[in-house]
């Protein structure tokens, strides 16, 4: 039973991604609620995220397709740090605000700006320690920022149950194809 899940992944950039409504992001939402769907029949009752632009984001806007048949699926934003959009331009702030504003929870870990990569390590540890399971779309052929993530999870695994559970780019490929074969009229 998972109760609470960790959700992250890649930043747009890293799988080529610019625009937050790009076509691709629309198969990385329907793959994390078809995740998130499938969890909330195990007990699923929280979703943490960190509040990063990308995987992070979008799951945030599945969660809130999901919670209007589900609206005790919750949503929490733990933040690494306070003010991580500060330097995200205007659109990216714009949407960031938005699921913080949607969001059933907010908060920040440290509890202060940015100061050196340990906020992120701790970030990390903190998501890990705090869930049951993590949700990540990353792919070992693309490493990216979620592989710090996934090996500190991994770490964790040795001396704790901690499932992982993947999206990978087979997975995207696959509801792309499920997609497409649904709106093929010959």
């Amino acid at each position: 039973m998972y109760k609470v899940i960790a959700l992250s992944g890649y930043k747009p950039y890293e799988i080529g991604i610019f625009q937050k409504d790009h076509p691709s992001a629309a198969y990385i939402k329907k793959a994390i609620q078809k995740e998130l769907l499938r969890m909330i029949d195990n007990g699923l009752e929280w979703v943490l995220i960190s509040g990063k632009l990308g995987v992070e984001l979008w799951g945030a806007e599945a969660v809130f397709a999901i919670q209007t048949d589900y609206p005790n699926l919750k949503l929490a934003v733990l933040t690494p740090f306070l003010g991580q959009e500060e330097n995200w331009n205007d659109a990216n702030k714009e949407w960031y605000e938005s699921v913080l504003a949607q969001a059933d929870f907010v908060d920040s870990i440290t509890k202060k700006s940015y100061e050196k990569p340990w906020q992120f390590r701790l970030k990390n540890q903190f998501f890990i320690e705090k869930s049951d399971t993590l949700l990540l779309v990353y792919d070992h052929d693309k490493e990216g920022s979620p592989k710090y993530l996934y090996e500190m999870a991994q770490n964790y695994q040795t001396h704790q149950e901690y499932p992982i559970h993947l999206i990978t780019f087979a997975d995207l490929q696959d509801l792309i194809e499920e997609d497409a074969s649904n709106h093929w009229n010959p």
